[in-house]
């Protein structure tokens, strides 16, 4: 029996070796013995609390919810939907934005103008067969028909992931690699809405494109910068 006795012994304190080990990785204590958790999980600010329901498994989740909108699941899915179609947008537009001014069409802000006051449509130049109310027309007909289609789909991941025609180039048919470019896409979407907030705060107060912006700035970076904008600061400019 010494024999057996001696491999429970042994086996019970590999078990408990392998607990405290995994205690010791959740919580570290202070010098008064106090139990400080911590956890090797990237946050979006150091030390923030992460809620209980943002447990990683989303894409681009560092645990950002300070006012606990996603508490019930229902809302949460709802929200990861909105900010990924959003982010969708965002990238779109922000591309959009450089290239009509990159290529030399204007800015995004003449185009908008110009329509509204009666000038003919273009596209890269070209003269567009239709008018402004028509093309308004197009527009909301087109994403009206496309998203009741989307919201008659049940599956919560085949609404934000469509695949099929949206993958021509299969590159969801890696598991691995397909969870690394949603957390890319997501990353890149937040990074192009706060982008094109600072277009539109640009818009306002200059009334000149991002290129043109980043033109002016970048050849005389002392005088036309945030600072010197006498409608992004508050204090007088001399």
């Amino acid at each position: 029996t010494a024999p057996c006795r001696a491999t429970t012994a042994c086996s019970v304190s590999r078990v408990a070796a392998r607990r405290t080990g995994r205690a010791a990785s959740r919580a570290r204590f202070a010098s008064n013995g106090t139990a400080l958790k911590a956890s090797m999980r990237a946050t979006w600010a150091p030390g923030a609390e992460i809620p209980e329901y943002l447990d990683g498994s989303l894409p681009g989740d560092y645990g950002f919810d300070p006012l606990r909108l996603g508490e019930k699941p229902e809302n949460l899915a709802r929200y990861q939907e909105c900010e990924l179609l959003h982010a969708r947008w965002a990238m779109l537009g922000t591309a959009g934005c450089l290239a009509v001014e990159i290529l030399g069409y204007g800015n995004w802000i003449e185009a908008g103008s110009s329509a509204a006051a009666g000038a003919p449509l273009t596209y890269l130049g070209n003269e567009v067969p239709f008018s402004l109310g028509t093309v308004a027309g197009i527009q909301v007909f087109s994403m009206a028909f496309l998203e009741v289609n989307r919201s008659q789909e049940q599956d919560p991941v085949k609404r934000c992931y469509p695949g099929g025609a949206f993958d021509p180039l299969g590159l969801s048919k890696d598991a691995k690699a397909f969870e690394e470019m949603k957390k890319k896409e997501i990353k890149n979407g937040r990074l192009a809405m706060f982008a094109m907030l600072g277009y539109f705060a640009q818009a306002d107060s200059t009334r000149t494109g991002p290129v043109a912006n980043w033109v002016a700035h970048v050849s005389d970076p002392w005088h036309v910068s945030v600072g010197t904008n006498a409608i992004a600061t508050p204090y007088p400019h001399y």
